[in-house]
């Protein structure tokens, strides 16, 4: 699974959240990387005990609970609070594969890690280089969206970030456990949710085969949800 969402946040809100950042330390990215990622990781990420930071990422989370795709792409049961990073300078973040539990702050919650997600706060044009590259069975794929779009991809995908050769690169990064654990049921249930809105918009949602099969979907996510 690799989706992308758009417009997450809007154009007033990405310029209020350069507002903030202007105004924030960024730390050594270093300092929350995992030992194998320690050698192959350069970048500066905001303090997640900021209180700034966390009203920005509470500010993510509230616009993520408004977006029926994401909704249906990830089937969230938990989400790790988003984080912020900048490359810069050359920074880079090699190529790894996220850790398969993540303790959520200051709390005894973990979390396993079905999917990563990374949302732009800042538009191509401003860098070179930059690139998410995600590999699945697919291949290699390589992600670079506008300010305020989202990127949604499986969590044991091996992924880097291509060193940033000129201006600065800054995105938001969290973690999805979804009530569905397989990433192949998650991906055909995202799919016939797709296909049930297309269906509803073009034919009514009071269209009995709309309805047939928006109960099915419901039947599957009910005989496969994990909590």
């Amino acid at each position: 699974m690799l989706i992308t969402l758009r417009n997450v946040l809007s154009g007033h809100e990405i310029k209020q959240y350069r507002q903030y950042f202007a105004n924030l330390n960024w730390l050594d990215g270093a300092q929350s990387a995992g030992q194998q990622a320690l050698s192959v990781k350069q970048n500066e990420q905001l303090d997640p005990k900021d209180k700034i930071t966390q009203q920005l990422g509470d500010h993510i989370l509230q616009a993520l609970a408004n977006s029926p795709q994401f909704v249906s792409a990830a089937l969230p049961l938990k989400i790790f609070p988003p984080m912020f990073n900048r490359y810069q300078n050359g920074g880079y973040y090699g190529w790894h594969v996220d850790n398969a539990i993540r303790i959520i702050p200051d709390t005894p919650v973990r979390l396993r890690t079905d999917l990563s997600a990374t949302l732009f706060l800042n538009d191509p044009e401003e860098y070179e280089g930059g690139e998410l590259c995600v590999k699945d069975h697919y291949g290699e794929h390589r992600v670079k969206l506008s300010a305020g779009d989202l990127v949604l991809y499986s969590s044991t995908s091996l992924h880097q970030v291509t060193p940033v050769t000129k201006g600065q690169r800054v995105a938001s990064f969290f973690w999805v456990e979804s009530m569905i654990r397989d990433h192949e049921l998650r991906d055909i249930l995202y799919d016939l949710d797709q296909s049930i809105q297309s269906l509803g918009t073009g034919s009514g949602i009071e269209n009995p085969d709309v309805v047939n099969l928006s109960a099915l979907y419901h039947r599957l996510i009910r005989l496969n949800v994990d909590t």
